[in-house]
């Protein structure tokens, strides 16, 4: 094969998803692969797979492989055997579910045992997901922050339902384990857009010498 065939082909990165059950792993995963959100999902049994694919600087064309692990699985005898030899691991708790967070440390400690005598260790990172309902928050951000520094852990809040800063997340985690810098345009890019319809209202619905307070907002 020549250089140039080896350039061409895509380099593939197995991420796999790890938490309690409802945090919200299924739904990240299909905002993610699919770019939809189900308002109603059965908990995962076993485990679900997505693939995506992505580009990072450079043209490089990386494909996901996302394993969606079920939350009911931590004692399953399968487990290690979906966490050994992944090169990324996304331990996602839900910030409104306080308990879902304390049950990361059983989650962490099963990657740590798993990969204990593997020459590379996967990249973990913290997901906190639902940042939508940041008004019901049990999960302080500092406390977030301190345990992804006491364990050197990526530290990603996300939105599975919005979509914000997910596709962030996975390009993120990707860019870390290929060890590629993302410049602040790249990401800023990749960030969520929202999109407003714009009206053009008919001036004879908006007459100039009307005495009526308009009740358009100009944005500037």
């Amino acid at each position: 094969m020549s250089d140039s065939e080896e350039e061409s082909q895509d380099r593939q990165i197995k991420i796999v998803i790890l938490g309690d059950g409802a945090c919200g792993k299924t739904s990240l995963a299909m905002r993610f692969a699919q770019e939809s959100f189900g308002k109603q999902y059965k908990q995962t049994v076993g485990i679900d797979f997505f693939l995506k694919r992505i580009t990072l600087p450079g043209n490089l064309n990386v494909t996901l492989q996302v394993l969606d692990i079920g939350g009911q699985t931590i004692g399953g005898k399968m487990l290690d055997k979906y966490i050994y030899g992944t090169q990324g691991v996304l331990l996602v708790y839900d910030i409104t579910n306080y308990q879902s967070f304390e049950n990361l440390e059983d989650w962490f400690s099963m990657v740590k045992k798993v990969n204990d005598e593997s020459e590379t260790q996967p990249f973990v990172a913290l997901v906190g997901n639902k940042i939508d309902l940041e008004h019901m928050r049990t999960v302080k951000a500092d406390k977030h922050q301190r345990f992804c520094q006491e364990n050197n852990l990526g530290s990603y809040f996300v939105s599975a339902k919005t979509g914000d800063s997910v596709f962030l997340c996975f390009q993120r985690v990707a860019a870390e384990i290929l060890g590629i810098k993302l410049n602040k345009a790249e990401i800023e890019q990749s960030q969520r857009i929202v999109k407003a319809e714009i009206i053009n209202f008919p001036e004879e619905q908006n007459p100039v010498n009307s005495t009526n307070q308009s009740k358009i907002c100009l944005l500037q």
